[in-house]
């Protein structure tokens, strides 16, 4: 699966303990653009029909079983097929040192060679997990990311409703900040997303009135957290006195956020409320929803009054954030 992004071979050497064996250029200007990975099977044998260029290709104990049948020529004729394409590189798992062959046909097309320590499925399972996150599609948004009892709650309103002052309480009672302002939301898989800050503002919030902190330096390494998977969305707005307001919270409402659906409230903001607790009390309950436990269900239930299908349907809130 190709993607618009991309990331250096260099980052991917340093992030999955990889060892140079050859390496034709710099790896911070050789780029992998496909999250996905090439163990060749049927390219062995001649079919190259559907042979992808853009996937690394990694060798295990089975690749090297199979080319130790023939002499050195015909290992190198096998392997010139695949790394005439030049592909973004040849990672060796268990350690193999590699044969001559495949160090004559990396070095006449210029393919670099990286080795493991890892068995083949592991090498296989490590990187696959590393490149989704990398090259997973993503949009940036604007709002505020924080941890709160282990669930990723996404702050998004007008600027000015108070996320970013929500969060410096939030830090303050033990909890996580993740991003503020502009939240980097990528989707990891089909149910997936995780949310990070652009490195450039990372662990930076702004406060009107007083201007720009840095969270990690004043509230230390333990009030901050590179990443975070989105569990639930808390829509903040100014009290509006004409709107009606869930009260019960029977019904689960969602949002789509880049394909996937999301829990999603929306919290009034007035004077006197204490936002940190009641988006603290938030999270709970959405953790313990997703246990299957809801605290208004077992209320009517106990009062007897019928809950139909009806009355627990999930509802889908608009919120624009299609993909880009």
């Amino acid at each position: 699966m190709n993607t618009d992004f991309s990331v250096t071979l260099a980052k991917i050497i340093k992030e999955t303990g990889l060892k140079e064996f050859y390496m034709p250029s710099d790896p911070q200007e050789l780029m992998v653009s496909s999250m996905e990975i090439n163990r060749p099977g049927l390219e062995l044998t001649g079919y190259m029909d559907y042979f992808d260029k853009d996937r690394i290709i990694i060798f295990g104990n089975t690749e090297y079983s199979y080319l130790e049948q023939f002499a050195a020529d015909k290992q190198y004729e096998i392997l010139s097929r695949m790394f005439c394409q030049k592909p973004p590189a040849i990672i060796i798992a268990r350690n193999h040192k590699p044969t001559e062959a495949i160090i004559k046909a990396t070095k006449e097309f210029e393919v670099p060679i990286l080795i493991s320590p890892d068995a083949t499925s592991s090498m296989s399972a490590s990187l696959i997990t590393f490149l989704n996150a990398e090259l997973a599609p993503r949009i940036t948004r604007h709002g505020v990311l924080v941890e709160v009892y282990g669930e990723g709650i996404l702050l998004i309103g007008d600027s000015g409703v108070g996320k970013s002052e929500t969060a410096i309480e939030l830090i303050k009672r033990g909890h996580r900040l993740i991003a503020d302002d502009a939240v980097e939301i990528r989707r990891v898989s089909n149910r997936t997303l995780v949310g990070t800050s652009p490195e450039n503002i990372r662990h930076f919030i702004e406060l009107r009135g007083i201007g720009i902190i840095n969270a990690r330096r004043i509230f230390g390494m333990g009030a901050v957290k590179l990443t975070e998977k989105i569990d639930m969305v808390i829509n903040m707005e100014q009290w509006n006195t004409e709107k009606v307001y869930d009260r019960i919270g029977m019904d689960n409402q969602y949002t789509e956020i880049m394909g996937i659906q999301v829990p999603i409230m929306t919290i009034p903001v007035k004077p006197g409320r204490n936002l940190a607790i009641i988006i603290e009390v938030a999270a709970m309950n959405n953790r313990q929803k997703k246990m299957g436990y809801n605290a208004a269900q077992e209320l009517l239930q106990s009062l007897g009054m019928e809950i139909g299908e009806e009355d627990i349907q999930s509802h889908k809130v608009d919120t624009g954030w299609g993909e880009e």
